[in-house]
């Protein structure tokens, strides 16, 4: 499955177990050698009152907390695969529940809960909390916005989404040593007050055609620097994002489409 390029292997794990490890991971996420993706994620009975659990493996083999455009396919895969008829359920992930709908445009909302910007929750090493903070990368200082969506962000403003230094920063930032957990490095151009250009370099998978966390990440720092409104187009390589962030203490929005683009089998 893929929303806007960023692209997936779902696995029912209901009617079956799959106890992946890393290794195998990695092997079918190989472009050449395997199936490809950037993320793999089962579907799996839910531990409490929640519908579902949701569980997202990267293409190296690490299992994390969170992945928006994963969850827009999840709730597709769950339709079309007769696992359930409600329109809006409930999942659980490793960082709480979200709530993806299936409208009746097609596209697929999910509450994807409310942002955290204190240091510890992302986790980032500073003294205290801050709009944004300064990063050394090769020896110059980047200020960055950093915010959990049940993963971590750090968002820097860049003047040229095409000429962004995602390649070179990115992996830096990814693993930066003030990050013990790694982090997602979001380079944002804003176009006006309702609409960004994005592009993302996610721990674990590289750069990415999009990211949905990282989307509520950039949208939530722009209305925290006052730069954007309250509902923003964000703009990715493989397409459009709507994010709505009402402000502190409100959930993140976020609408956007979902497809599957084949169904089959593998024997490991």
């Amino acid at each position: 499955m893929q929303g806007l390029g960023n692209d997936f292997i779902i696995i029912d794990n209901i009617h079956q177990t799959f106890v992946p490890d890393a290794e195998q991971i990695r092997r079918l996420s190989d472009r050449h050698f395997g199936i490809g993706f950037d993320q793999l994620l089962l579907v799996e009975k839910a531990k409490g009152d929640a519908d579902f659990r949701y569980r997202i493996f990267n293409a190296n083999g690490e299992e994390v907390e969170q992945c928006g455009n994963g969850a827009r396919c999840f709730v597709r895969f769950v339709h079309e695969q007769g696992l359930t008829d409600k329109k809006t359920i409930q999942v659980e992930t490793l960082q709480g529940v979200i709530t993806p709908t299936l409208r009746a445009d097609g596209e697929i909302s999910v509450n994807m809960g409310v942002p955290r910007f204190e240091p510890a929750d992302i986790p980032f090493h500073a003294n205290q909390r801050s709009l944004t903070y300064p990063l050394t990368i090769n020896g110059k200082q980047t200020e960055i916005c950093i915010v959990s969506m049940g993963n971590p962000h750090a968002v820097q403003i860049v003047p040229d989404i095409e000429h962004a230094p995602v390649a070179g920063e990115g992996p830096l930032i990814a693993t930066h040593p003030y990050f013990p957990n790694g982090v997602n490095a979001g380079f944002m151009q804003i176009v006006d007050r309702s609409h960004i250009k994005l592009r993302v370099f996610e721990r674990g998978a590289g750069e990415t055609l999009a990211c949905g966390t990282g989307a509520c990440a950039a949208t939530v720092c722009g209305i925290l620097l006052r730069k954007l409104d309250n509902d923003v187009l964000v703009t990715t390589s493989g397409g459009t994002l709507r994010i709505r962030w009402q402000g502190a203490g409100q959930p993140v929005w976020m609408t956007g489409p979902a497809e599957t683009v084949f169904t089959g089998e593998i024997k490991l």
